[in-house]
């Protein structure tokens, strides 16, 4: 049967849109920013220990006591492992999405309860959007909107949207209908039967729908860390690119902690605004008082006056103490000198060594200089992406003119080259010094058993995984004998440590100059055919307009090199200082390299 060029067709149809309709995006992009740097301008103004005692006192006021002295102990927790910021972006963008994603899906939900042709036309569109992979919205929602907070609020909107509308339509369907017929007999209105008889009673079933929606919003969170949402998503995405287990796991109990709170909150909300639900939780209340007298204290609630009025004594007496805002960390271009001025500059990054060794060597460059600097994880499809668009300022990790030829033939007229830092590199496959009879790429044919059919990759998007998979392999017959297991950099790294102490074969992807060559004894193989090409330089490529814009930055840029020695060894105090401190591990590099920071930029 011929291949149906479906993806051929959907990708024509984007390039349309996109050249038709950017207009829009750019206007839906600024309104859902706009939106979203409000909320979390809102959520970020108070101190987090305030904010953690205003949310404590809503859960008291919901709940009773004891689920209003956890919610304060859980929100404590994640201040105290230090990602209270992350956890009000991820807080944000829930409440974004929630928001928007409510606008659509009632006005939807009641259209399809009260026609069955509009129920039977979103049912398939509906079914469709939930099952189809929620990564997969992230990649039209990149190309419209760049990186950056906003196509992960949409991916998430998509996402959730249904449960949304099918919540709401049968919530209304639901309703008794001879309550509807005695309304209409009554010579009520279509309008406000609605508004006065179906929605009221409906409310409990709408309230499980925005339930789910804030759920299914979180559980979106750490996909649009992927590509630049911030928050405790990107938290997470640096700790599975890392490999680092103690952020992984913080980040993830800050996550149930808000996941949890919220659950706790809109169900009880759902039921505040029922009066069927009232009824049954104060019965519940009565019941369990009776029979344990003790639990009366906790089960406590406050009037809602009473609520509102804690809450207000808690930011007059927060702001009479300064707790509230305007004490937060100095910024960083407060002891910087130089012209920055506090000028923001955006750097984008892979996990790669080099990357992120030169990535924060110019983050502490451009902060001691006076600028503000925001790094970004990301992976090589969206870092290009967001270059191209202009959501970054540059990038210091372009291995050109072979590994990253796909990107920068595909965005090089949005883009600007500022020149190598870094060369000749090379790419190679490599075993460890102990695995006798493998010293070339023609020796692993016929050998998979040994090595278990695997050769441990990187980033699937990385430009040497597309080598890899679509020249190396053919050219020495392997296509079919190994599996080449996409991963990341630090997963790769952590699998070689282990295979290595255990003496065991295994086969990975570098590249050189890199670290693992001094922790380790390896072999390169050999490449007789010469399939990975001729070595990269390590490029800094910025956005068109860039060096025009800041010419001091882009002179320090292009005239931005580093020898073998201080690049290796700039990884290896980085290795040393741990995962976390980077920028740390950065200074104490250049107080061992006396003078070189004023080389790179002078003044």
């Amino acid at each position: 049967m011929p291949r149906l060029p479906l993806g051929e067709w959907v990708d024509s149809s984007v390039d349309w849109l996109q050249a038709q309709f950017s207009w829009l995006f750019d206007a839906v992009s600024t309104g859902v920013t706009g939106l979203y740097d409000g909320i979390d301008a809102v959520l970020s103004a108070p101190q987090p220990l305030l904010f953690a005692g205003i949310l404590a006192v809503v859960a008291w006021w919901l709940r009773g006591l004891a689920p209003g002295v956890l919610a304060f102990a859980g929100f404590a927790l994640v201040d105290s492992v230090q990602l209270w910021d992350e956890a009000m972006a991820t807080l944000s963008l829930v409440l974004v999405a929630t928001l928007v994603t409510l606008v659509i899906a009632v006005p939807l939900g009641i259209w399809a309860a009260r026609s069955k042709t509009v129920s039977a036309v979103l049912r398939p569109v509906l079914d469709f959007m939930q099952t189809m992979p929620a990564m997969v919205y992230l990649i039209p929602g990149i190309i419209f909107f760049g990186v950056g907070v906003v196509p992960g609020i949409i991916a998430t909107i998509v996402f959730a949207l249904p449960p949304g509308v099918r919540m709401t339509e049968l919530g209304i369907r639901q309703v008794d209908g001879e309550l509807v017929e005695a309304a209409e007999a009554f010579g009520t209105t279509p309008r406000n039967t609605l508004l006065r008889v179906q929605l009221p009673l409906a409310l409990p079933t709408i309230m499980a729908g925005v339930n789910q929606v804030i759920m299914l919003g979180l559980s979106m969170v750490v996909i649009a860390g992927m590509v630049g949402g911030g928050g405790l998503g990107g938290a997470v995405y640096r700790a599975i690119g890392n490999v680092d287990i103690g952020l992984g796991f913080e980040a993830g109990v800050s996550i149930v902690v808000l996941a949890m709170y919220l659950d706790r909150m809109t169900g009880a909300l759902g039921r505040q605004v029922s009066p069927l639900g009232r009824r049954a939780a104060a019965k519940a209340r009565a019941a369990l008082s009776a029979k344990r007298p003790g639990a009366k204290l906790w089960a406590h609630r406050p009037q809602p006056v009473t609520a509102l009025v804690g809450v207000v004594v808690l930011a007059l007496v927060a702001g009479g103490t300064g707790f509230l805002g305007g004490s937060g960390t100095s910024s960083t271009t407060a002891s910087g000198s130089g012209g920055g001025h506090g000028k923001k500059i955006s750097i984008g990054y892979i996990p790669w060594d080099e990357g992120i060794a030169s990535t924060y060597l110019w983050k502490e460059l451009l902060e001691r200089r006076g600028y503000e600097v925001d790094t970004r994880q990301l992976e090589a499809g969206a870092l290009y992406t967001g270059l191209a668009g202009g959501q970054l300022d540059f990038q210091t990790d372009s291995w050109l003119p072979v590994t990253h030829a796909q990107y920068w033939e595909k965005y090089k007229n949005k883009l600007e080259d500022l020149g190598s830092w870094y060369g000749p590199t090379s790419l190679e496959l490599s075993v460890p010094s102990y695995v006798k009879g493998v010293d070339s790429l023609a020796d692993l044919k016929g050998k998979a058993g040994q090595f278990k059919g695997r050769i441990v990759g990187i980033e699937p998007s990385a430009g040497m995984m597309g080598i890899l998979k679509d020249k190396v392999l053919k050219e020495y017959g392997l296509e079919g004998e190994y599996e080449v297991v996409d991963g990341s950099t630090p997963g790769m790294l952590a699998e070689l440590k282990r295979a290595y102490e255990r003496k065991e074969p295994v086969v990975v992807t570098l590249w050189s100059p890199h670290w693992a060559y001094s922790a380790h004894d390896l072999k390169k193989l050999a490449d007789p055919k010469g399939s990975w090409g001729k070595g990269d330089g390590v490029h800094t490529l910025a956005r068109k307009g860039f060096a025009a814009e800041n010419p001091e930055v882009g002179a320090w840029l292009k005239n931005f090199e580093l020898t073998e020695k201080q690049l290796t060894d700039l990884e290896a105090v980085i290795q040393k200082t741990g995962k976390g401190k980077e920028q740390e591990a950065v200074r104490t590099w250049l107080d061992g390299n006396p003078g070189l920071a004023e080389k790179l930029a002078p003044q």
